[in-house]
């Protein structure tokens, strides 16, 4: 773990003290894209780990990113419903496209265009989650009224019941 360097990690930081949120975006030699390969650089629990997950809306086209944990699947149909819209899979293009950032690194803020956002209630059950800063090598801590904070989302269930 190092500071981060990369330019969109650095952008990253510099969105978040801009925010007012007093964290440190830090880097991995190994991928941090995955929230099992996250939580094993960080040395958390998979679930501390607030992984984005972007679907696309039908009808507006507008990018609708998740903030779940880790530990979670993420139920189209109730996300959907909390939006108002039906859901497609968004591809690495719409990805990168919509929110400025590559699967693997999207980041809770900062996105290029406006985005739909919801929240994970399940991560408020954590002192400290850990989110992606813009890139598949970078994280940062946060706690979950901070997360809340530099998103303006609202908490939601949107975790797939098995």
């Amino acid at each position: 773990m190092k500071p981060a360097q990369h330019p969109t990690a650095l952008r990253t930081q510099q969105l978040l003290v801009e925010a007012g949120i007093s964290t440190q975006v830090v880097e991995f030699e190994q991928p941090t894209r995955t929230s099992a390969e996250a939580a094993t650089a960080v040395g958390c629990t998979v679930a501390e780990i607030a992984k984005s997950v972007v679907f696309r809306a039908k009808s507006s086209g507008q990018a609708v990113v998740v903030v779940a944990s880790g530990d979670n699947r993420v139920c189209e149909e109730k996300v959907a419903k909390l939006v108002g819209e039906k859901l497609g899979r968004a591809n690495a293009e719409f990805v990168r496209e919509a929110t400025g950032y590559a699967i693997g690194g999207v980041s809770p803020l900062g996105h290029t265009n406006p985005v739909k956002m919801l929240l994970d209630v399940d991560l408020q059950s954590y002192k400290t989650v850990w989110a992606a800063a813009g890139t598949p090598f970078s994280v940062f801590p946060l706690t979950p009224n901070e997360l809340e904070k530099i998103t303006g989302a609202q908490w939601a269930d949107i975790r797939l019941e098995s």
